[in-house]
């Protein structure tokens, strides 16, 4: 058992007793079924299906594998097209619940509403966007937004191939270049914050909707660098190398007091409001996961949510029903 599945483990049975010691009506958030003595959910099961970015997947599976505990017959399942990919899903009425890494845009919000789909947007956690590189690269361990904007800029296409373009005290060591792909929320926060226009990029880059493909290809080659969610960073501590941004590392603190500027981000679910009021199962999940957004934030490895952020998603589904 590792060390996340521990931590897993030993918060499921802390949620199950309180779920049992709370239990006096017998009603659960699953609304209708009952919770059992181990606080198990009695009554309560079916499909909670969630698609979307792959940087709110690792937060949305730890939500599902924790409310196995107390659901062990709701099954969850969550796959990762990206969060533009998850939209379209979403929007078509194929989900419940769609994992994104930015807001929602005017034109998936027209496409819900052409197919009548009313949602909730829900802050899960916080993120931070990591610059990464690998761990024998000693020069480029603190870039400027400027320098970023050079090696990410589209009119650097063919132009930026070598270290010292971007700074002539860098070595004379060819750029490769790894992220995020275009159907990916990363994606479009990261060329938004950086080259000042959103899908603003250089195309001779390798992109992928996996971020674990970005890991391995800037762990593999000295002269690399990529753009992913912080908590990959933390996952792989040792293979990668998070460069600081103007000076400030990325870090939980950083993100949360706003200093890590500008690639700190919220993370989102949005939840399809008629499988909230009409699916048991559905309900009972999404409660789960804003109670448990904290500890569910830490085992994931992304910065929980401020006092501030968890009220306002207790107020947006208690405004459902």
């Amino acid at each position: 058992m590792n060390k996340t599945t521990a931590k897993l483990a030993a918060l499921a049975a802390i949620t199950a007793a309180a779920l049992a010691l709370s239990a006096c009506g017998g009603q659960s958030a699953g609304g209708g079924a009952t919770t059992n003595p181990d606080g198990s959910s009695s009554g309560l099961s079916g499909p909670v299906v969630a698609d979307g970015s792959s940087t709110v997947e690792p937060l949305t599976s730890a939500a599902a594998d924790l409310f196995k505990e107390v659901g062990p017959d709701v099954n969850v399942t969550v796959a990762t097209s990206g969060t533009g990919g998850g939209f379209q899903s979403f929007c078509a009425g194929e989900t419940d619940i769609s994992n994104a890494s930015r807001a929602i845009e005017d034109d998936e919000i027209a496409a819900c509403e052409a197919e009548g789909i009313e949602f909730t947007e829900i802050v899960a956690a916080n993120d931070g966007l990591s610059v990464i590189i690998n761990p024998e690269n000693d020069w480029a361990t603190d870039l400027t937004v400027e320098q970023l904007a050079t090696i990410w800029g589209p009119d650097s296409e063919g132009e930026i191939t070598n270290w010292n373009q971007v700074d002539p005290n860098f070595p004379d060591q060819p750029i490769t270049l790894f992220g995020a792909g275009t159907d990916s929320g990363t994606f479009d926060y990261f060329t938004a914050a950086i080259n000042g226009e959103e899908g603003a990029i250089r195309t001779d880059y390798s992109p992928s909707e996996d971020d674990n493909i970005t890991v391995q290809g800037v762990a593999g080659d000295v002269g690399a660098i990529g753009f992913l969610g912080l908590s990959y960073v933390e996952e792989n501590e040792g293979v990668i190398v998070a460069a600081s941004v103007d000076g400030v590392s990325p870090s939980t603190e950083t993100v949360q007091d706003g200093t890590y500027t500008p690639l700190s981000r919220p993370l989102f679910i949005y939840v399809n409001n008629a499988s909230y009021t009409d699916k048991a199962q559905v309900k009972a999940f999404v409660d789960f996961y804003v109670e448990n957004s904290l500890d569910i934030a830490e085992l994931a490895l992304f910065v929980p949510l401020t006092d501030e952020q968890v009220t306002t998603a207790q107020e947006e589904l208690a405004s459902l029903g």
